[in-house]
């Protein structure tokens, strides 16, 4: 049977200023002034999701994922929403250079006033998979110091050099693998069970847009691959994210070998 595992993609266009117009809540505070206390109420807890976003970049930057000043990613703690910034080396992010928004709202609670940045470009995409995911079916982590509530999906994005090839290799409109032991590491929806050996990964693969906005009609989709781009994966935690997203790069690699070999990616 065909099984979609919770995985969402990444475009790295640039997002048109209309991001930030009516109806989306997006603009910075106008008195530079607000501030997220958490930031420095949990100084030096490593799992707090400002201190987290920033070893995660550093992570997936040592596995390529954020070379240059790509990708991105975001954690939700509770009613709160936390960005890392766009256009800066990721593997250099401090805890300081995280905005923090609300859930409903969509405004700043903080607004790092100490370096001229800006939010994530995903950040409409991130907020599209909080809302169009039921998260009902997360897992509190272990952490319990961190205060990361239930009910919380995590997003990255990747510029994985493995799913830009794949998209290329694959021209229709859907990646396909099975009979791979890491599909294994894959959820259902991405918050659901775990997927089988025996399952087969159907990730839609759709076509790069001029501006990231316009990839939420996509959203619903447990899985999405935005050809000549990458990836974005998500999970009901920080840990399933991760974890995820490390397995759909190593599928994708070995698809791309596979499909290169001349070796069906498909069936036994």
């Amino acid at each position: 049977m065909a099984s979609r595992a919770n995985v969402v993609a990444r475009a790295g266009s640039p997002l048109s200023s209309a991001v930030y117009g009516p109806g989306c809540a997006l603009a910075p505070p106008t008195d530079g002034t607000k501030n997220d206390h958490s930031l420095v109420e949990h100084k030096g807890d490593q799992v707090h999701p400002a201190y987290l976003i920033p070893e995660l970049c550093r992570s997936f930057y040592k596995l390529g994922w954020v070379t240059g000043t790509g990708g991105g990613i975001s954690l939700r703690d509770g009613e709160k929403i936390y960005l890392a910034p766009s256009g800066v080396q990721k593997e250099r992010i401090e805890p300081e250079d995280i905005f923090v928004l609300t859930l409903k709202e969509r405004a700043f609670l903080r607004w790092p006033i100490h370096k001229p940045l800006k939010q994530s470009q995903c950040t409409p995409l991130f907020y599209n998979a909080y809302e169009l995911r039921d998260a009902g079916a997360c897992i509190h982590p272990s952490h319990s110091d961190s205060q990361l509530t239930p009910l919380a999906p995590r997003n990255l994005q990747t510029h994985s050099q493995h799913a830009v090839m794949a998209t290329l290799l694959w021209p229709g409109k859907e990646f396909r693998i099975s009979h791979q032991e890491m599909i294994k590491g894959m959820r259902v929806g991405g918050m659901g069970a775990a997927l089988s050996y025996l399952d087969e990964l159907v990730i839609p693969i759709i076509e790069n847009t001029p501006h990231e906005e316009d990839l939420a009609s996509s959203m619903e989709e447990p899985a999405v691959l935005v050809r000549r781009h990458g990836t974005y994966s998500w999970g009901s935690d920080w840990e399933k994210a991760k974890g995820q997203a490390e397995c759909l790069d190593y599928l994708l690699e070995v698809a791309v070998k596979m499909k290169l070999a001349g070796l069906p990616t498909v069936g036994m």
